[in-house]
């Protein structure tokens, strides 16, 4: 318990070093970006102009960063990470898209729905031929790895990458999870990476 409320003191005073710079020649702070000084720190005052959720999200990227096993920044994509943190454990179901159970297309589709507005196809190899190829060193938070087993076979599989070499997917043995693409099945099936216009 004493653990957990120093780290969220840490992460408070973490992001409000963030919005405010020091003086210390006794000036009165003043917000980032803003153009005269300020007296206090208003706690209705969000990063993301009236965005209440985009303030929460940054607080908790560590949170998301632990549930989802990589080390995020608070400039990572906090609404990406949080929805996908939120379908971690779905069942996996061939042909569905809900959190009573999704297939790999599906919880690709459901996230850049609930994320981005963006309404894919439900189908792995039509995500494929819909998406801007990148090199597999040039991947971003939020590109799609694509999956086929062996030269000549079809994509049988999709996923989202998040970093260091972490990918959240549901797999037909364990559901909506994160998995590495150095795990030697992965390895081996990895076929491109693609990313999914947003803008």
């Amino acid at each position: 318990m004493k653990n957990t409320l120093l780290c969220c003191l840490a992460a408070v005073s973490l992001a409000l070093s963030f919005f405010f710079d020091y003086a210390p020649d006794g000036k009165a702070a003043t917000a980032v970006g803003a153009t005269g000084p300020i007296a206090e720190a208003s706690l209705f005052t969000f990063p993301d102009g009236d965005n209440p959720a985009s303030f929460r999200d940054s607080l908790n990227v560590g949170y998301y960063s632990q549930a989802l096993g990589i080390k995020a920044d608070f400039d990572d994509n906090a609404s990406l990470l949080r929805t996908i943190t939120e379908w971690l454990g779905t069942p996996y179901r061939f042909g569905s898209n809900s959190k009573k159970g999704t297939d790999c297309s599906g919880f690709v589709t459901r996230v850049f729905k609930e994320v981005y507005g963006i309404n894919l196809v439900h189908s792995s190899r039509s995500m494929f031929n819909n998406v801007k190829r990148v090199g597999k060193d040039e991947m971003q938070t939020g590109d799609l790895v694509f999956f086929r087993r062996g030269p000549g076979q079809p994509i049988y599989h999709v996923g989202i990458y998040l970093k260091d070499g972490k990918f959240a997917h549901s797999a037909t043995n364990g559901g909506v999870m994160v998995s590495s693409l150095q795990q030697p099945y992965y390895q081996r099936n990895f076929y491109a990476a693609g990313r999914v216009n947003v803008n």
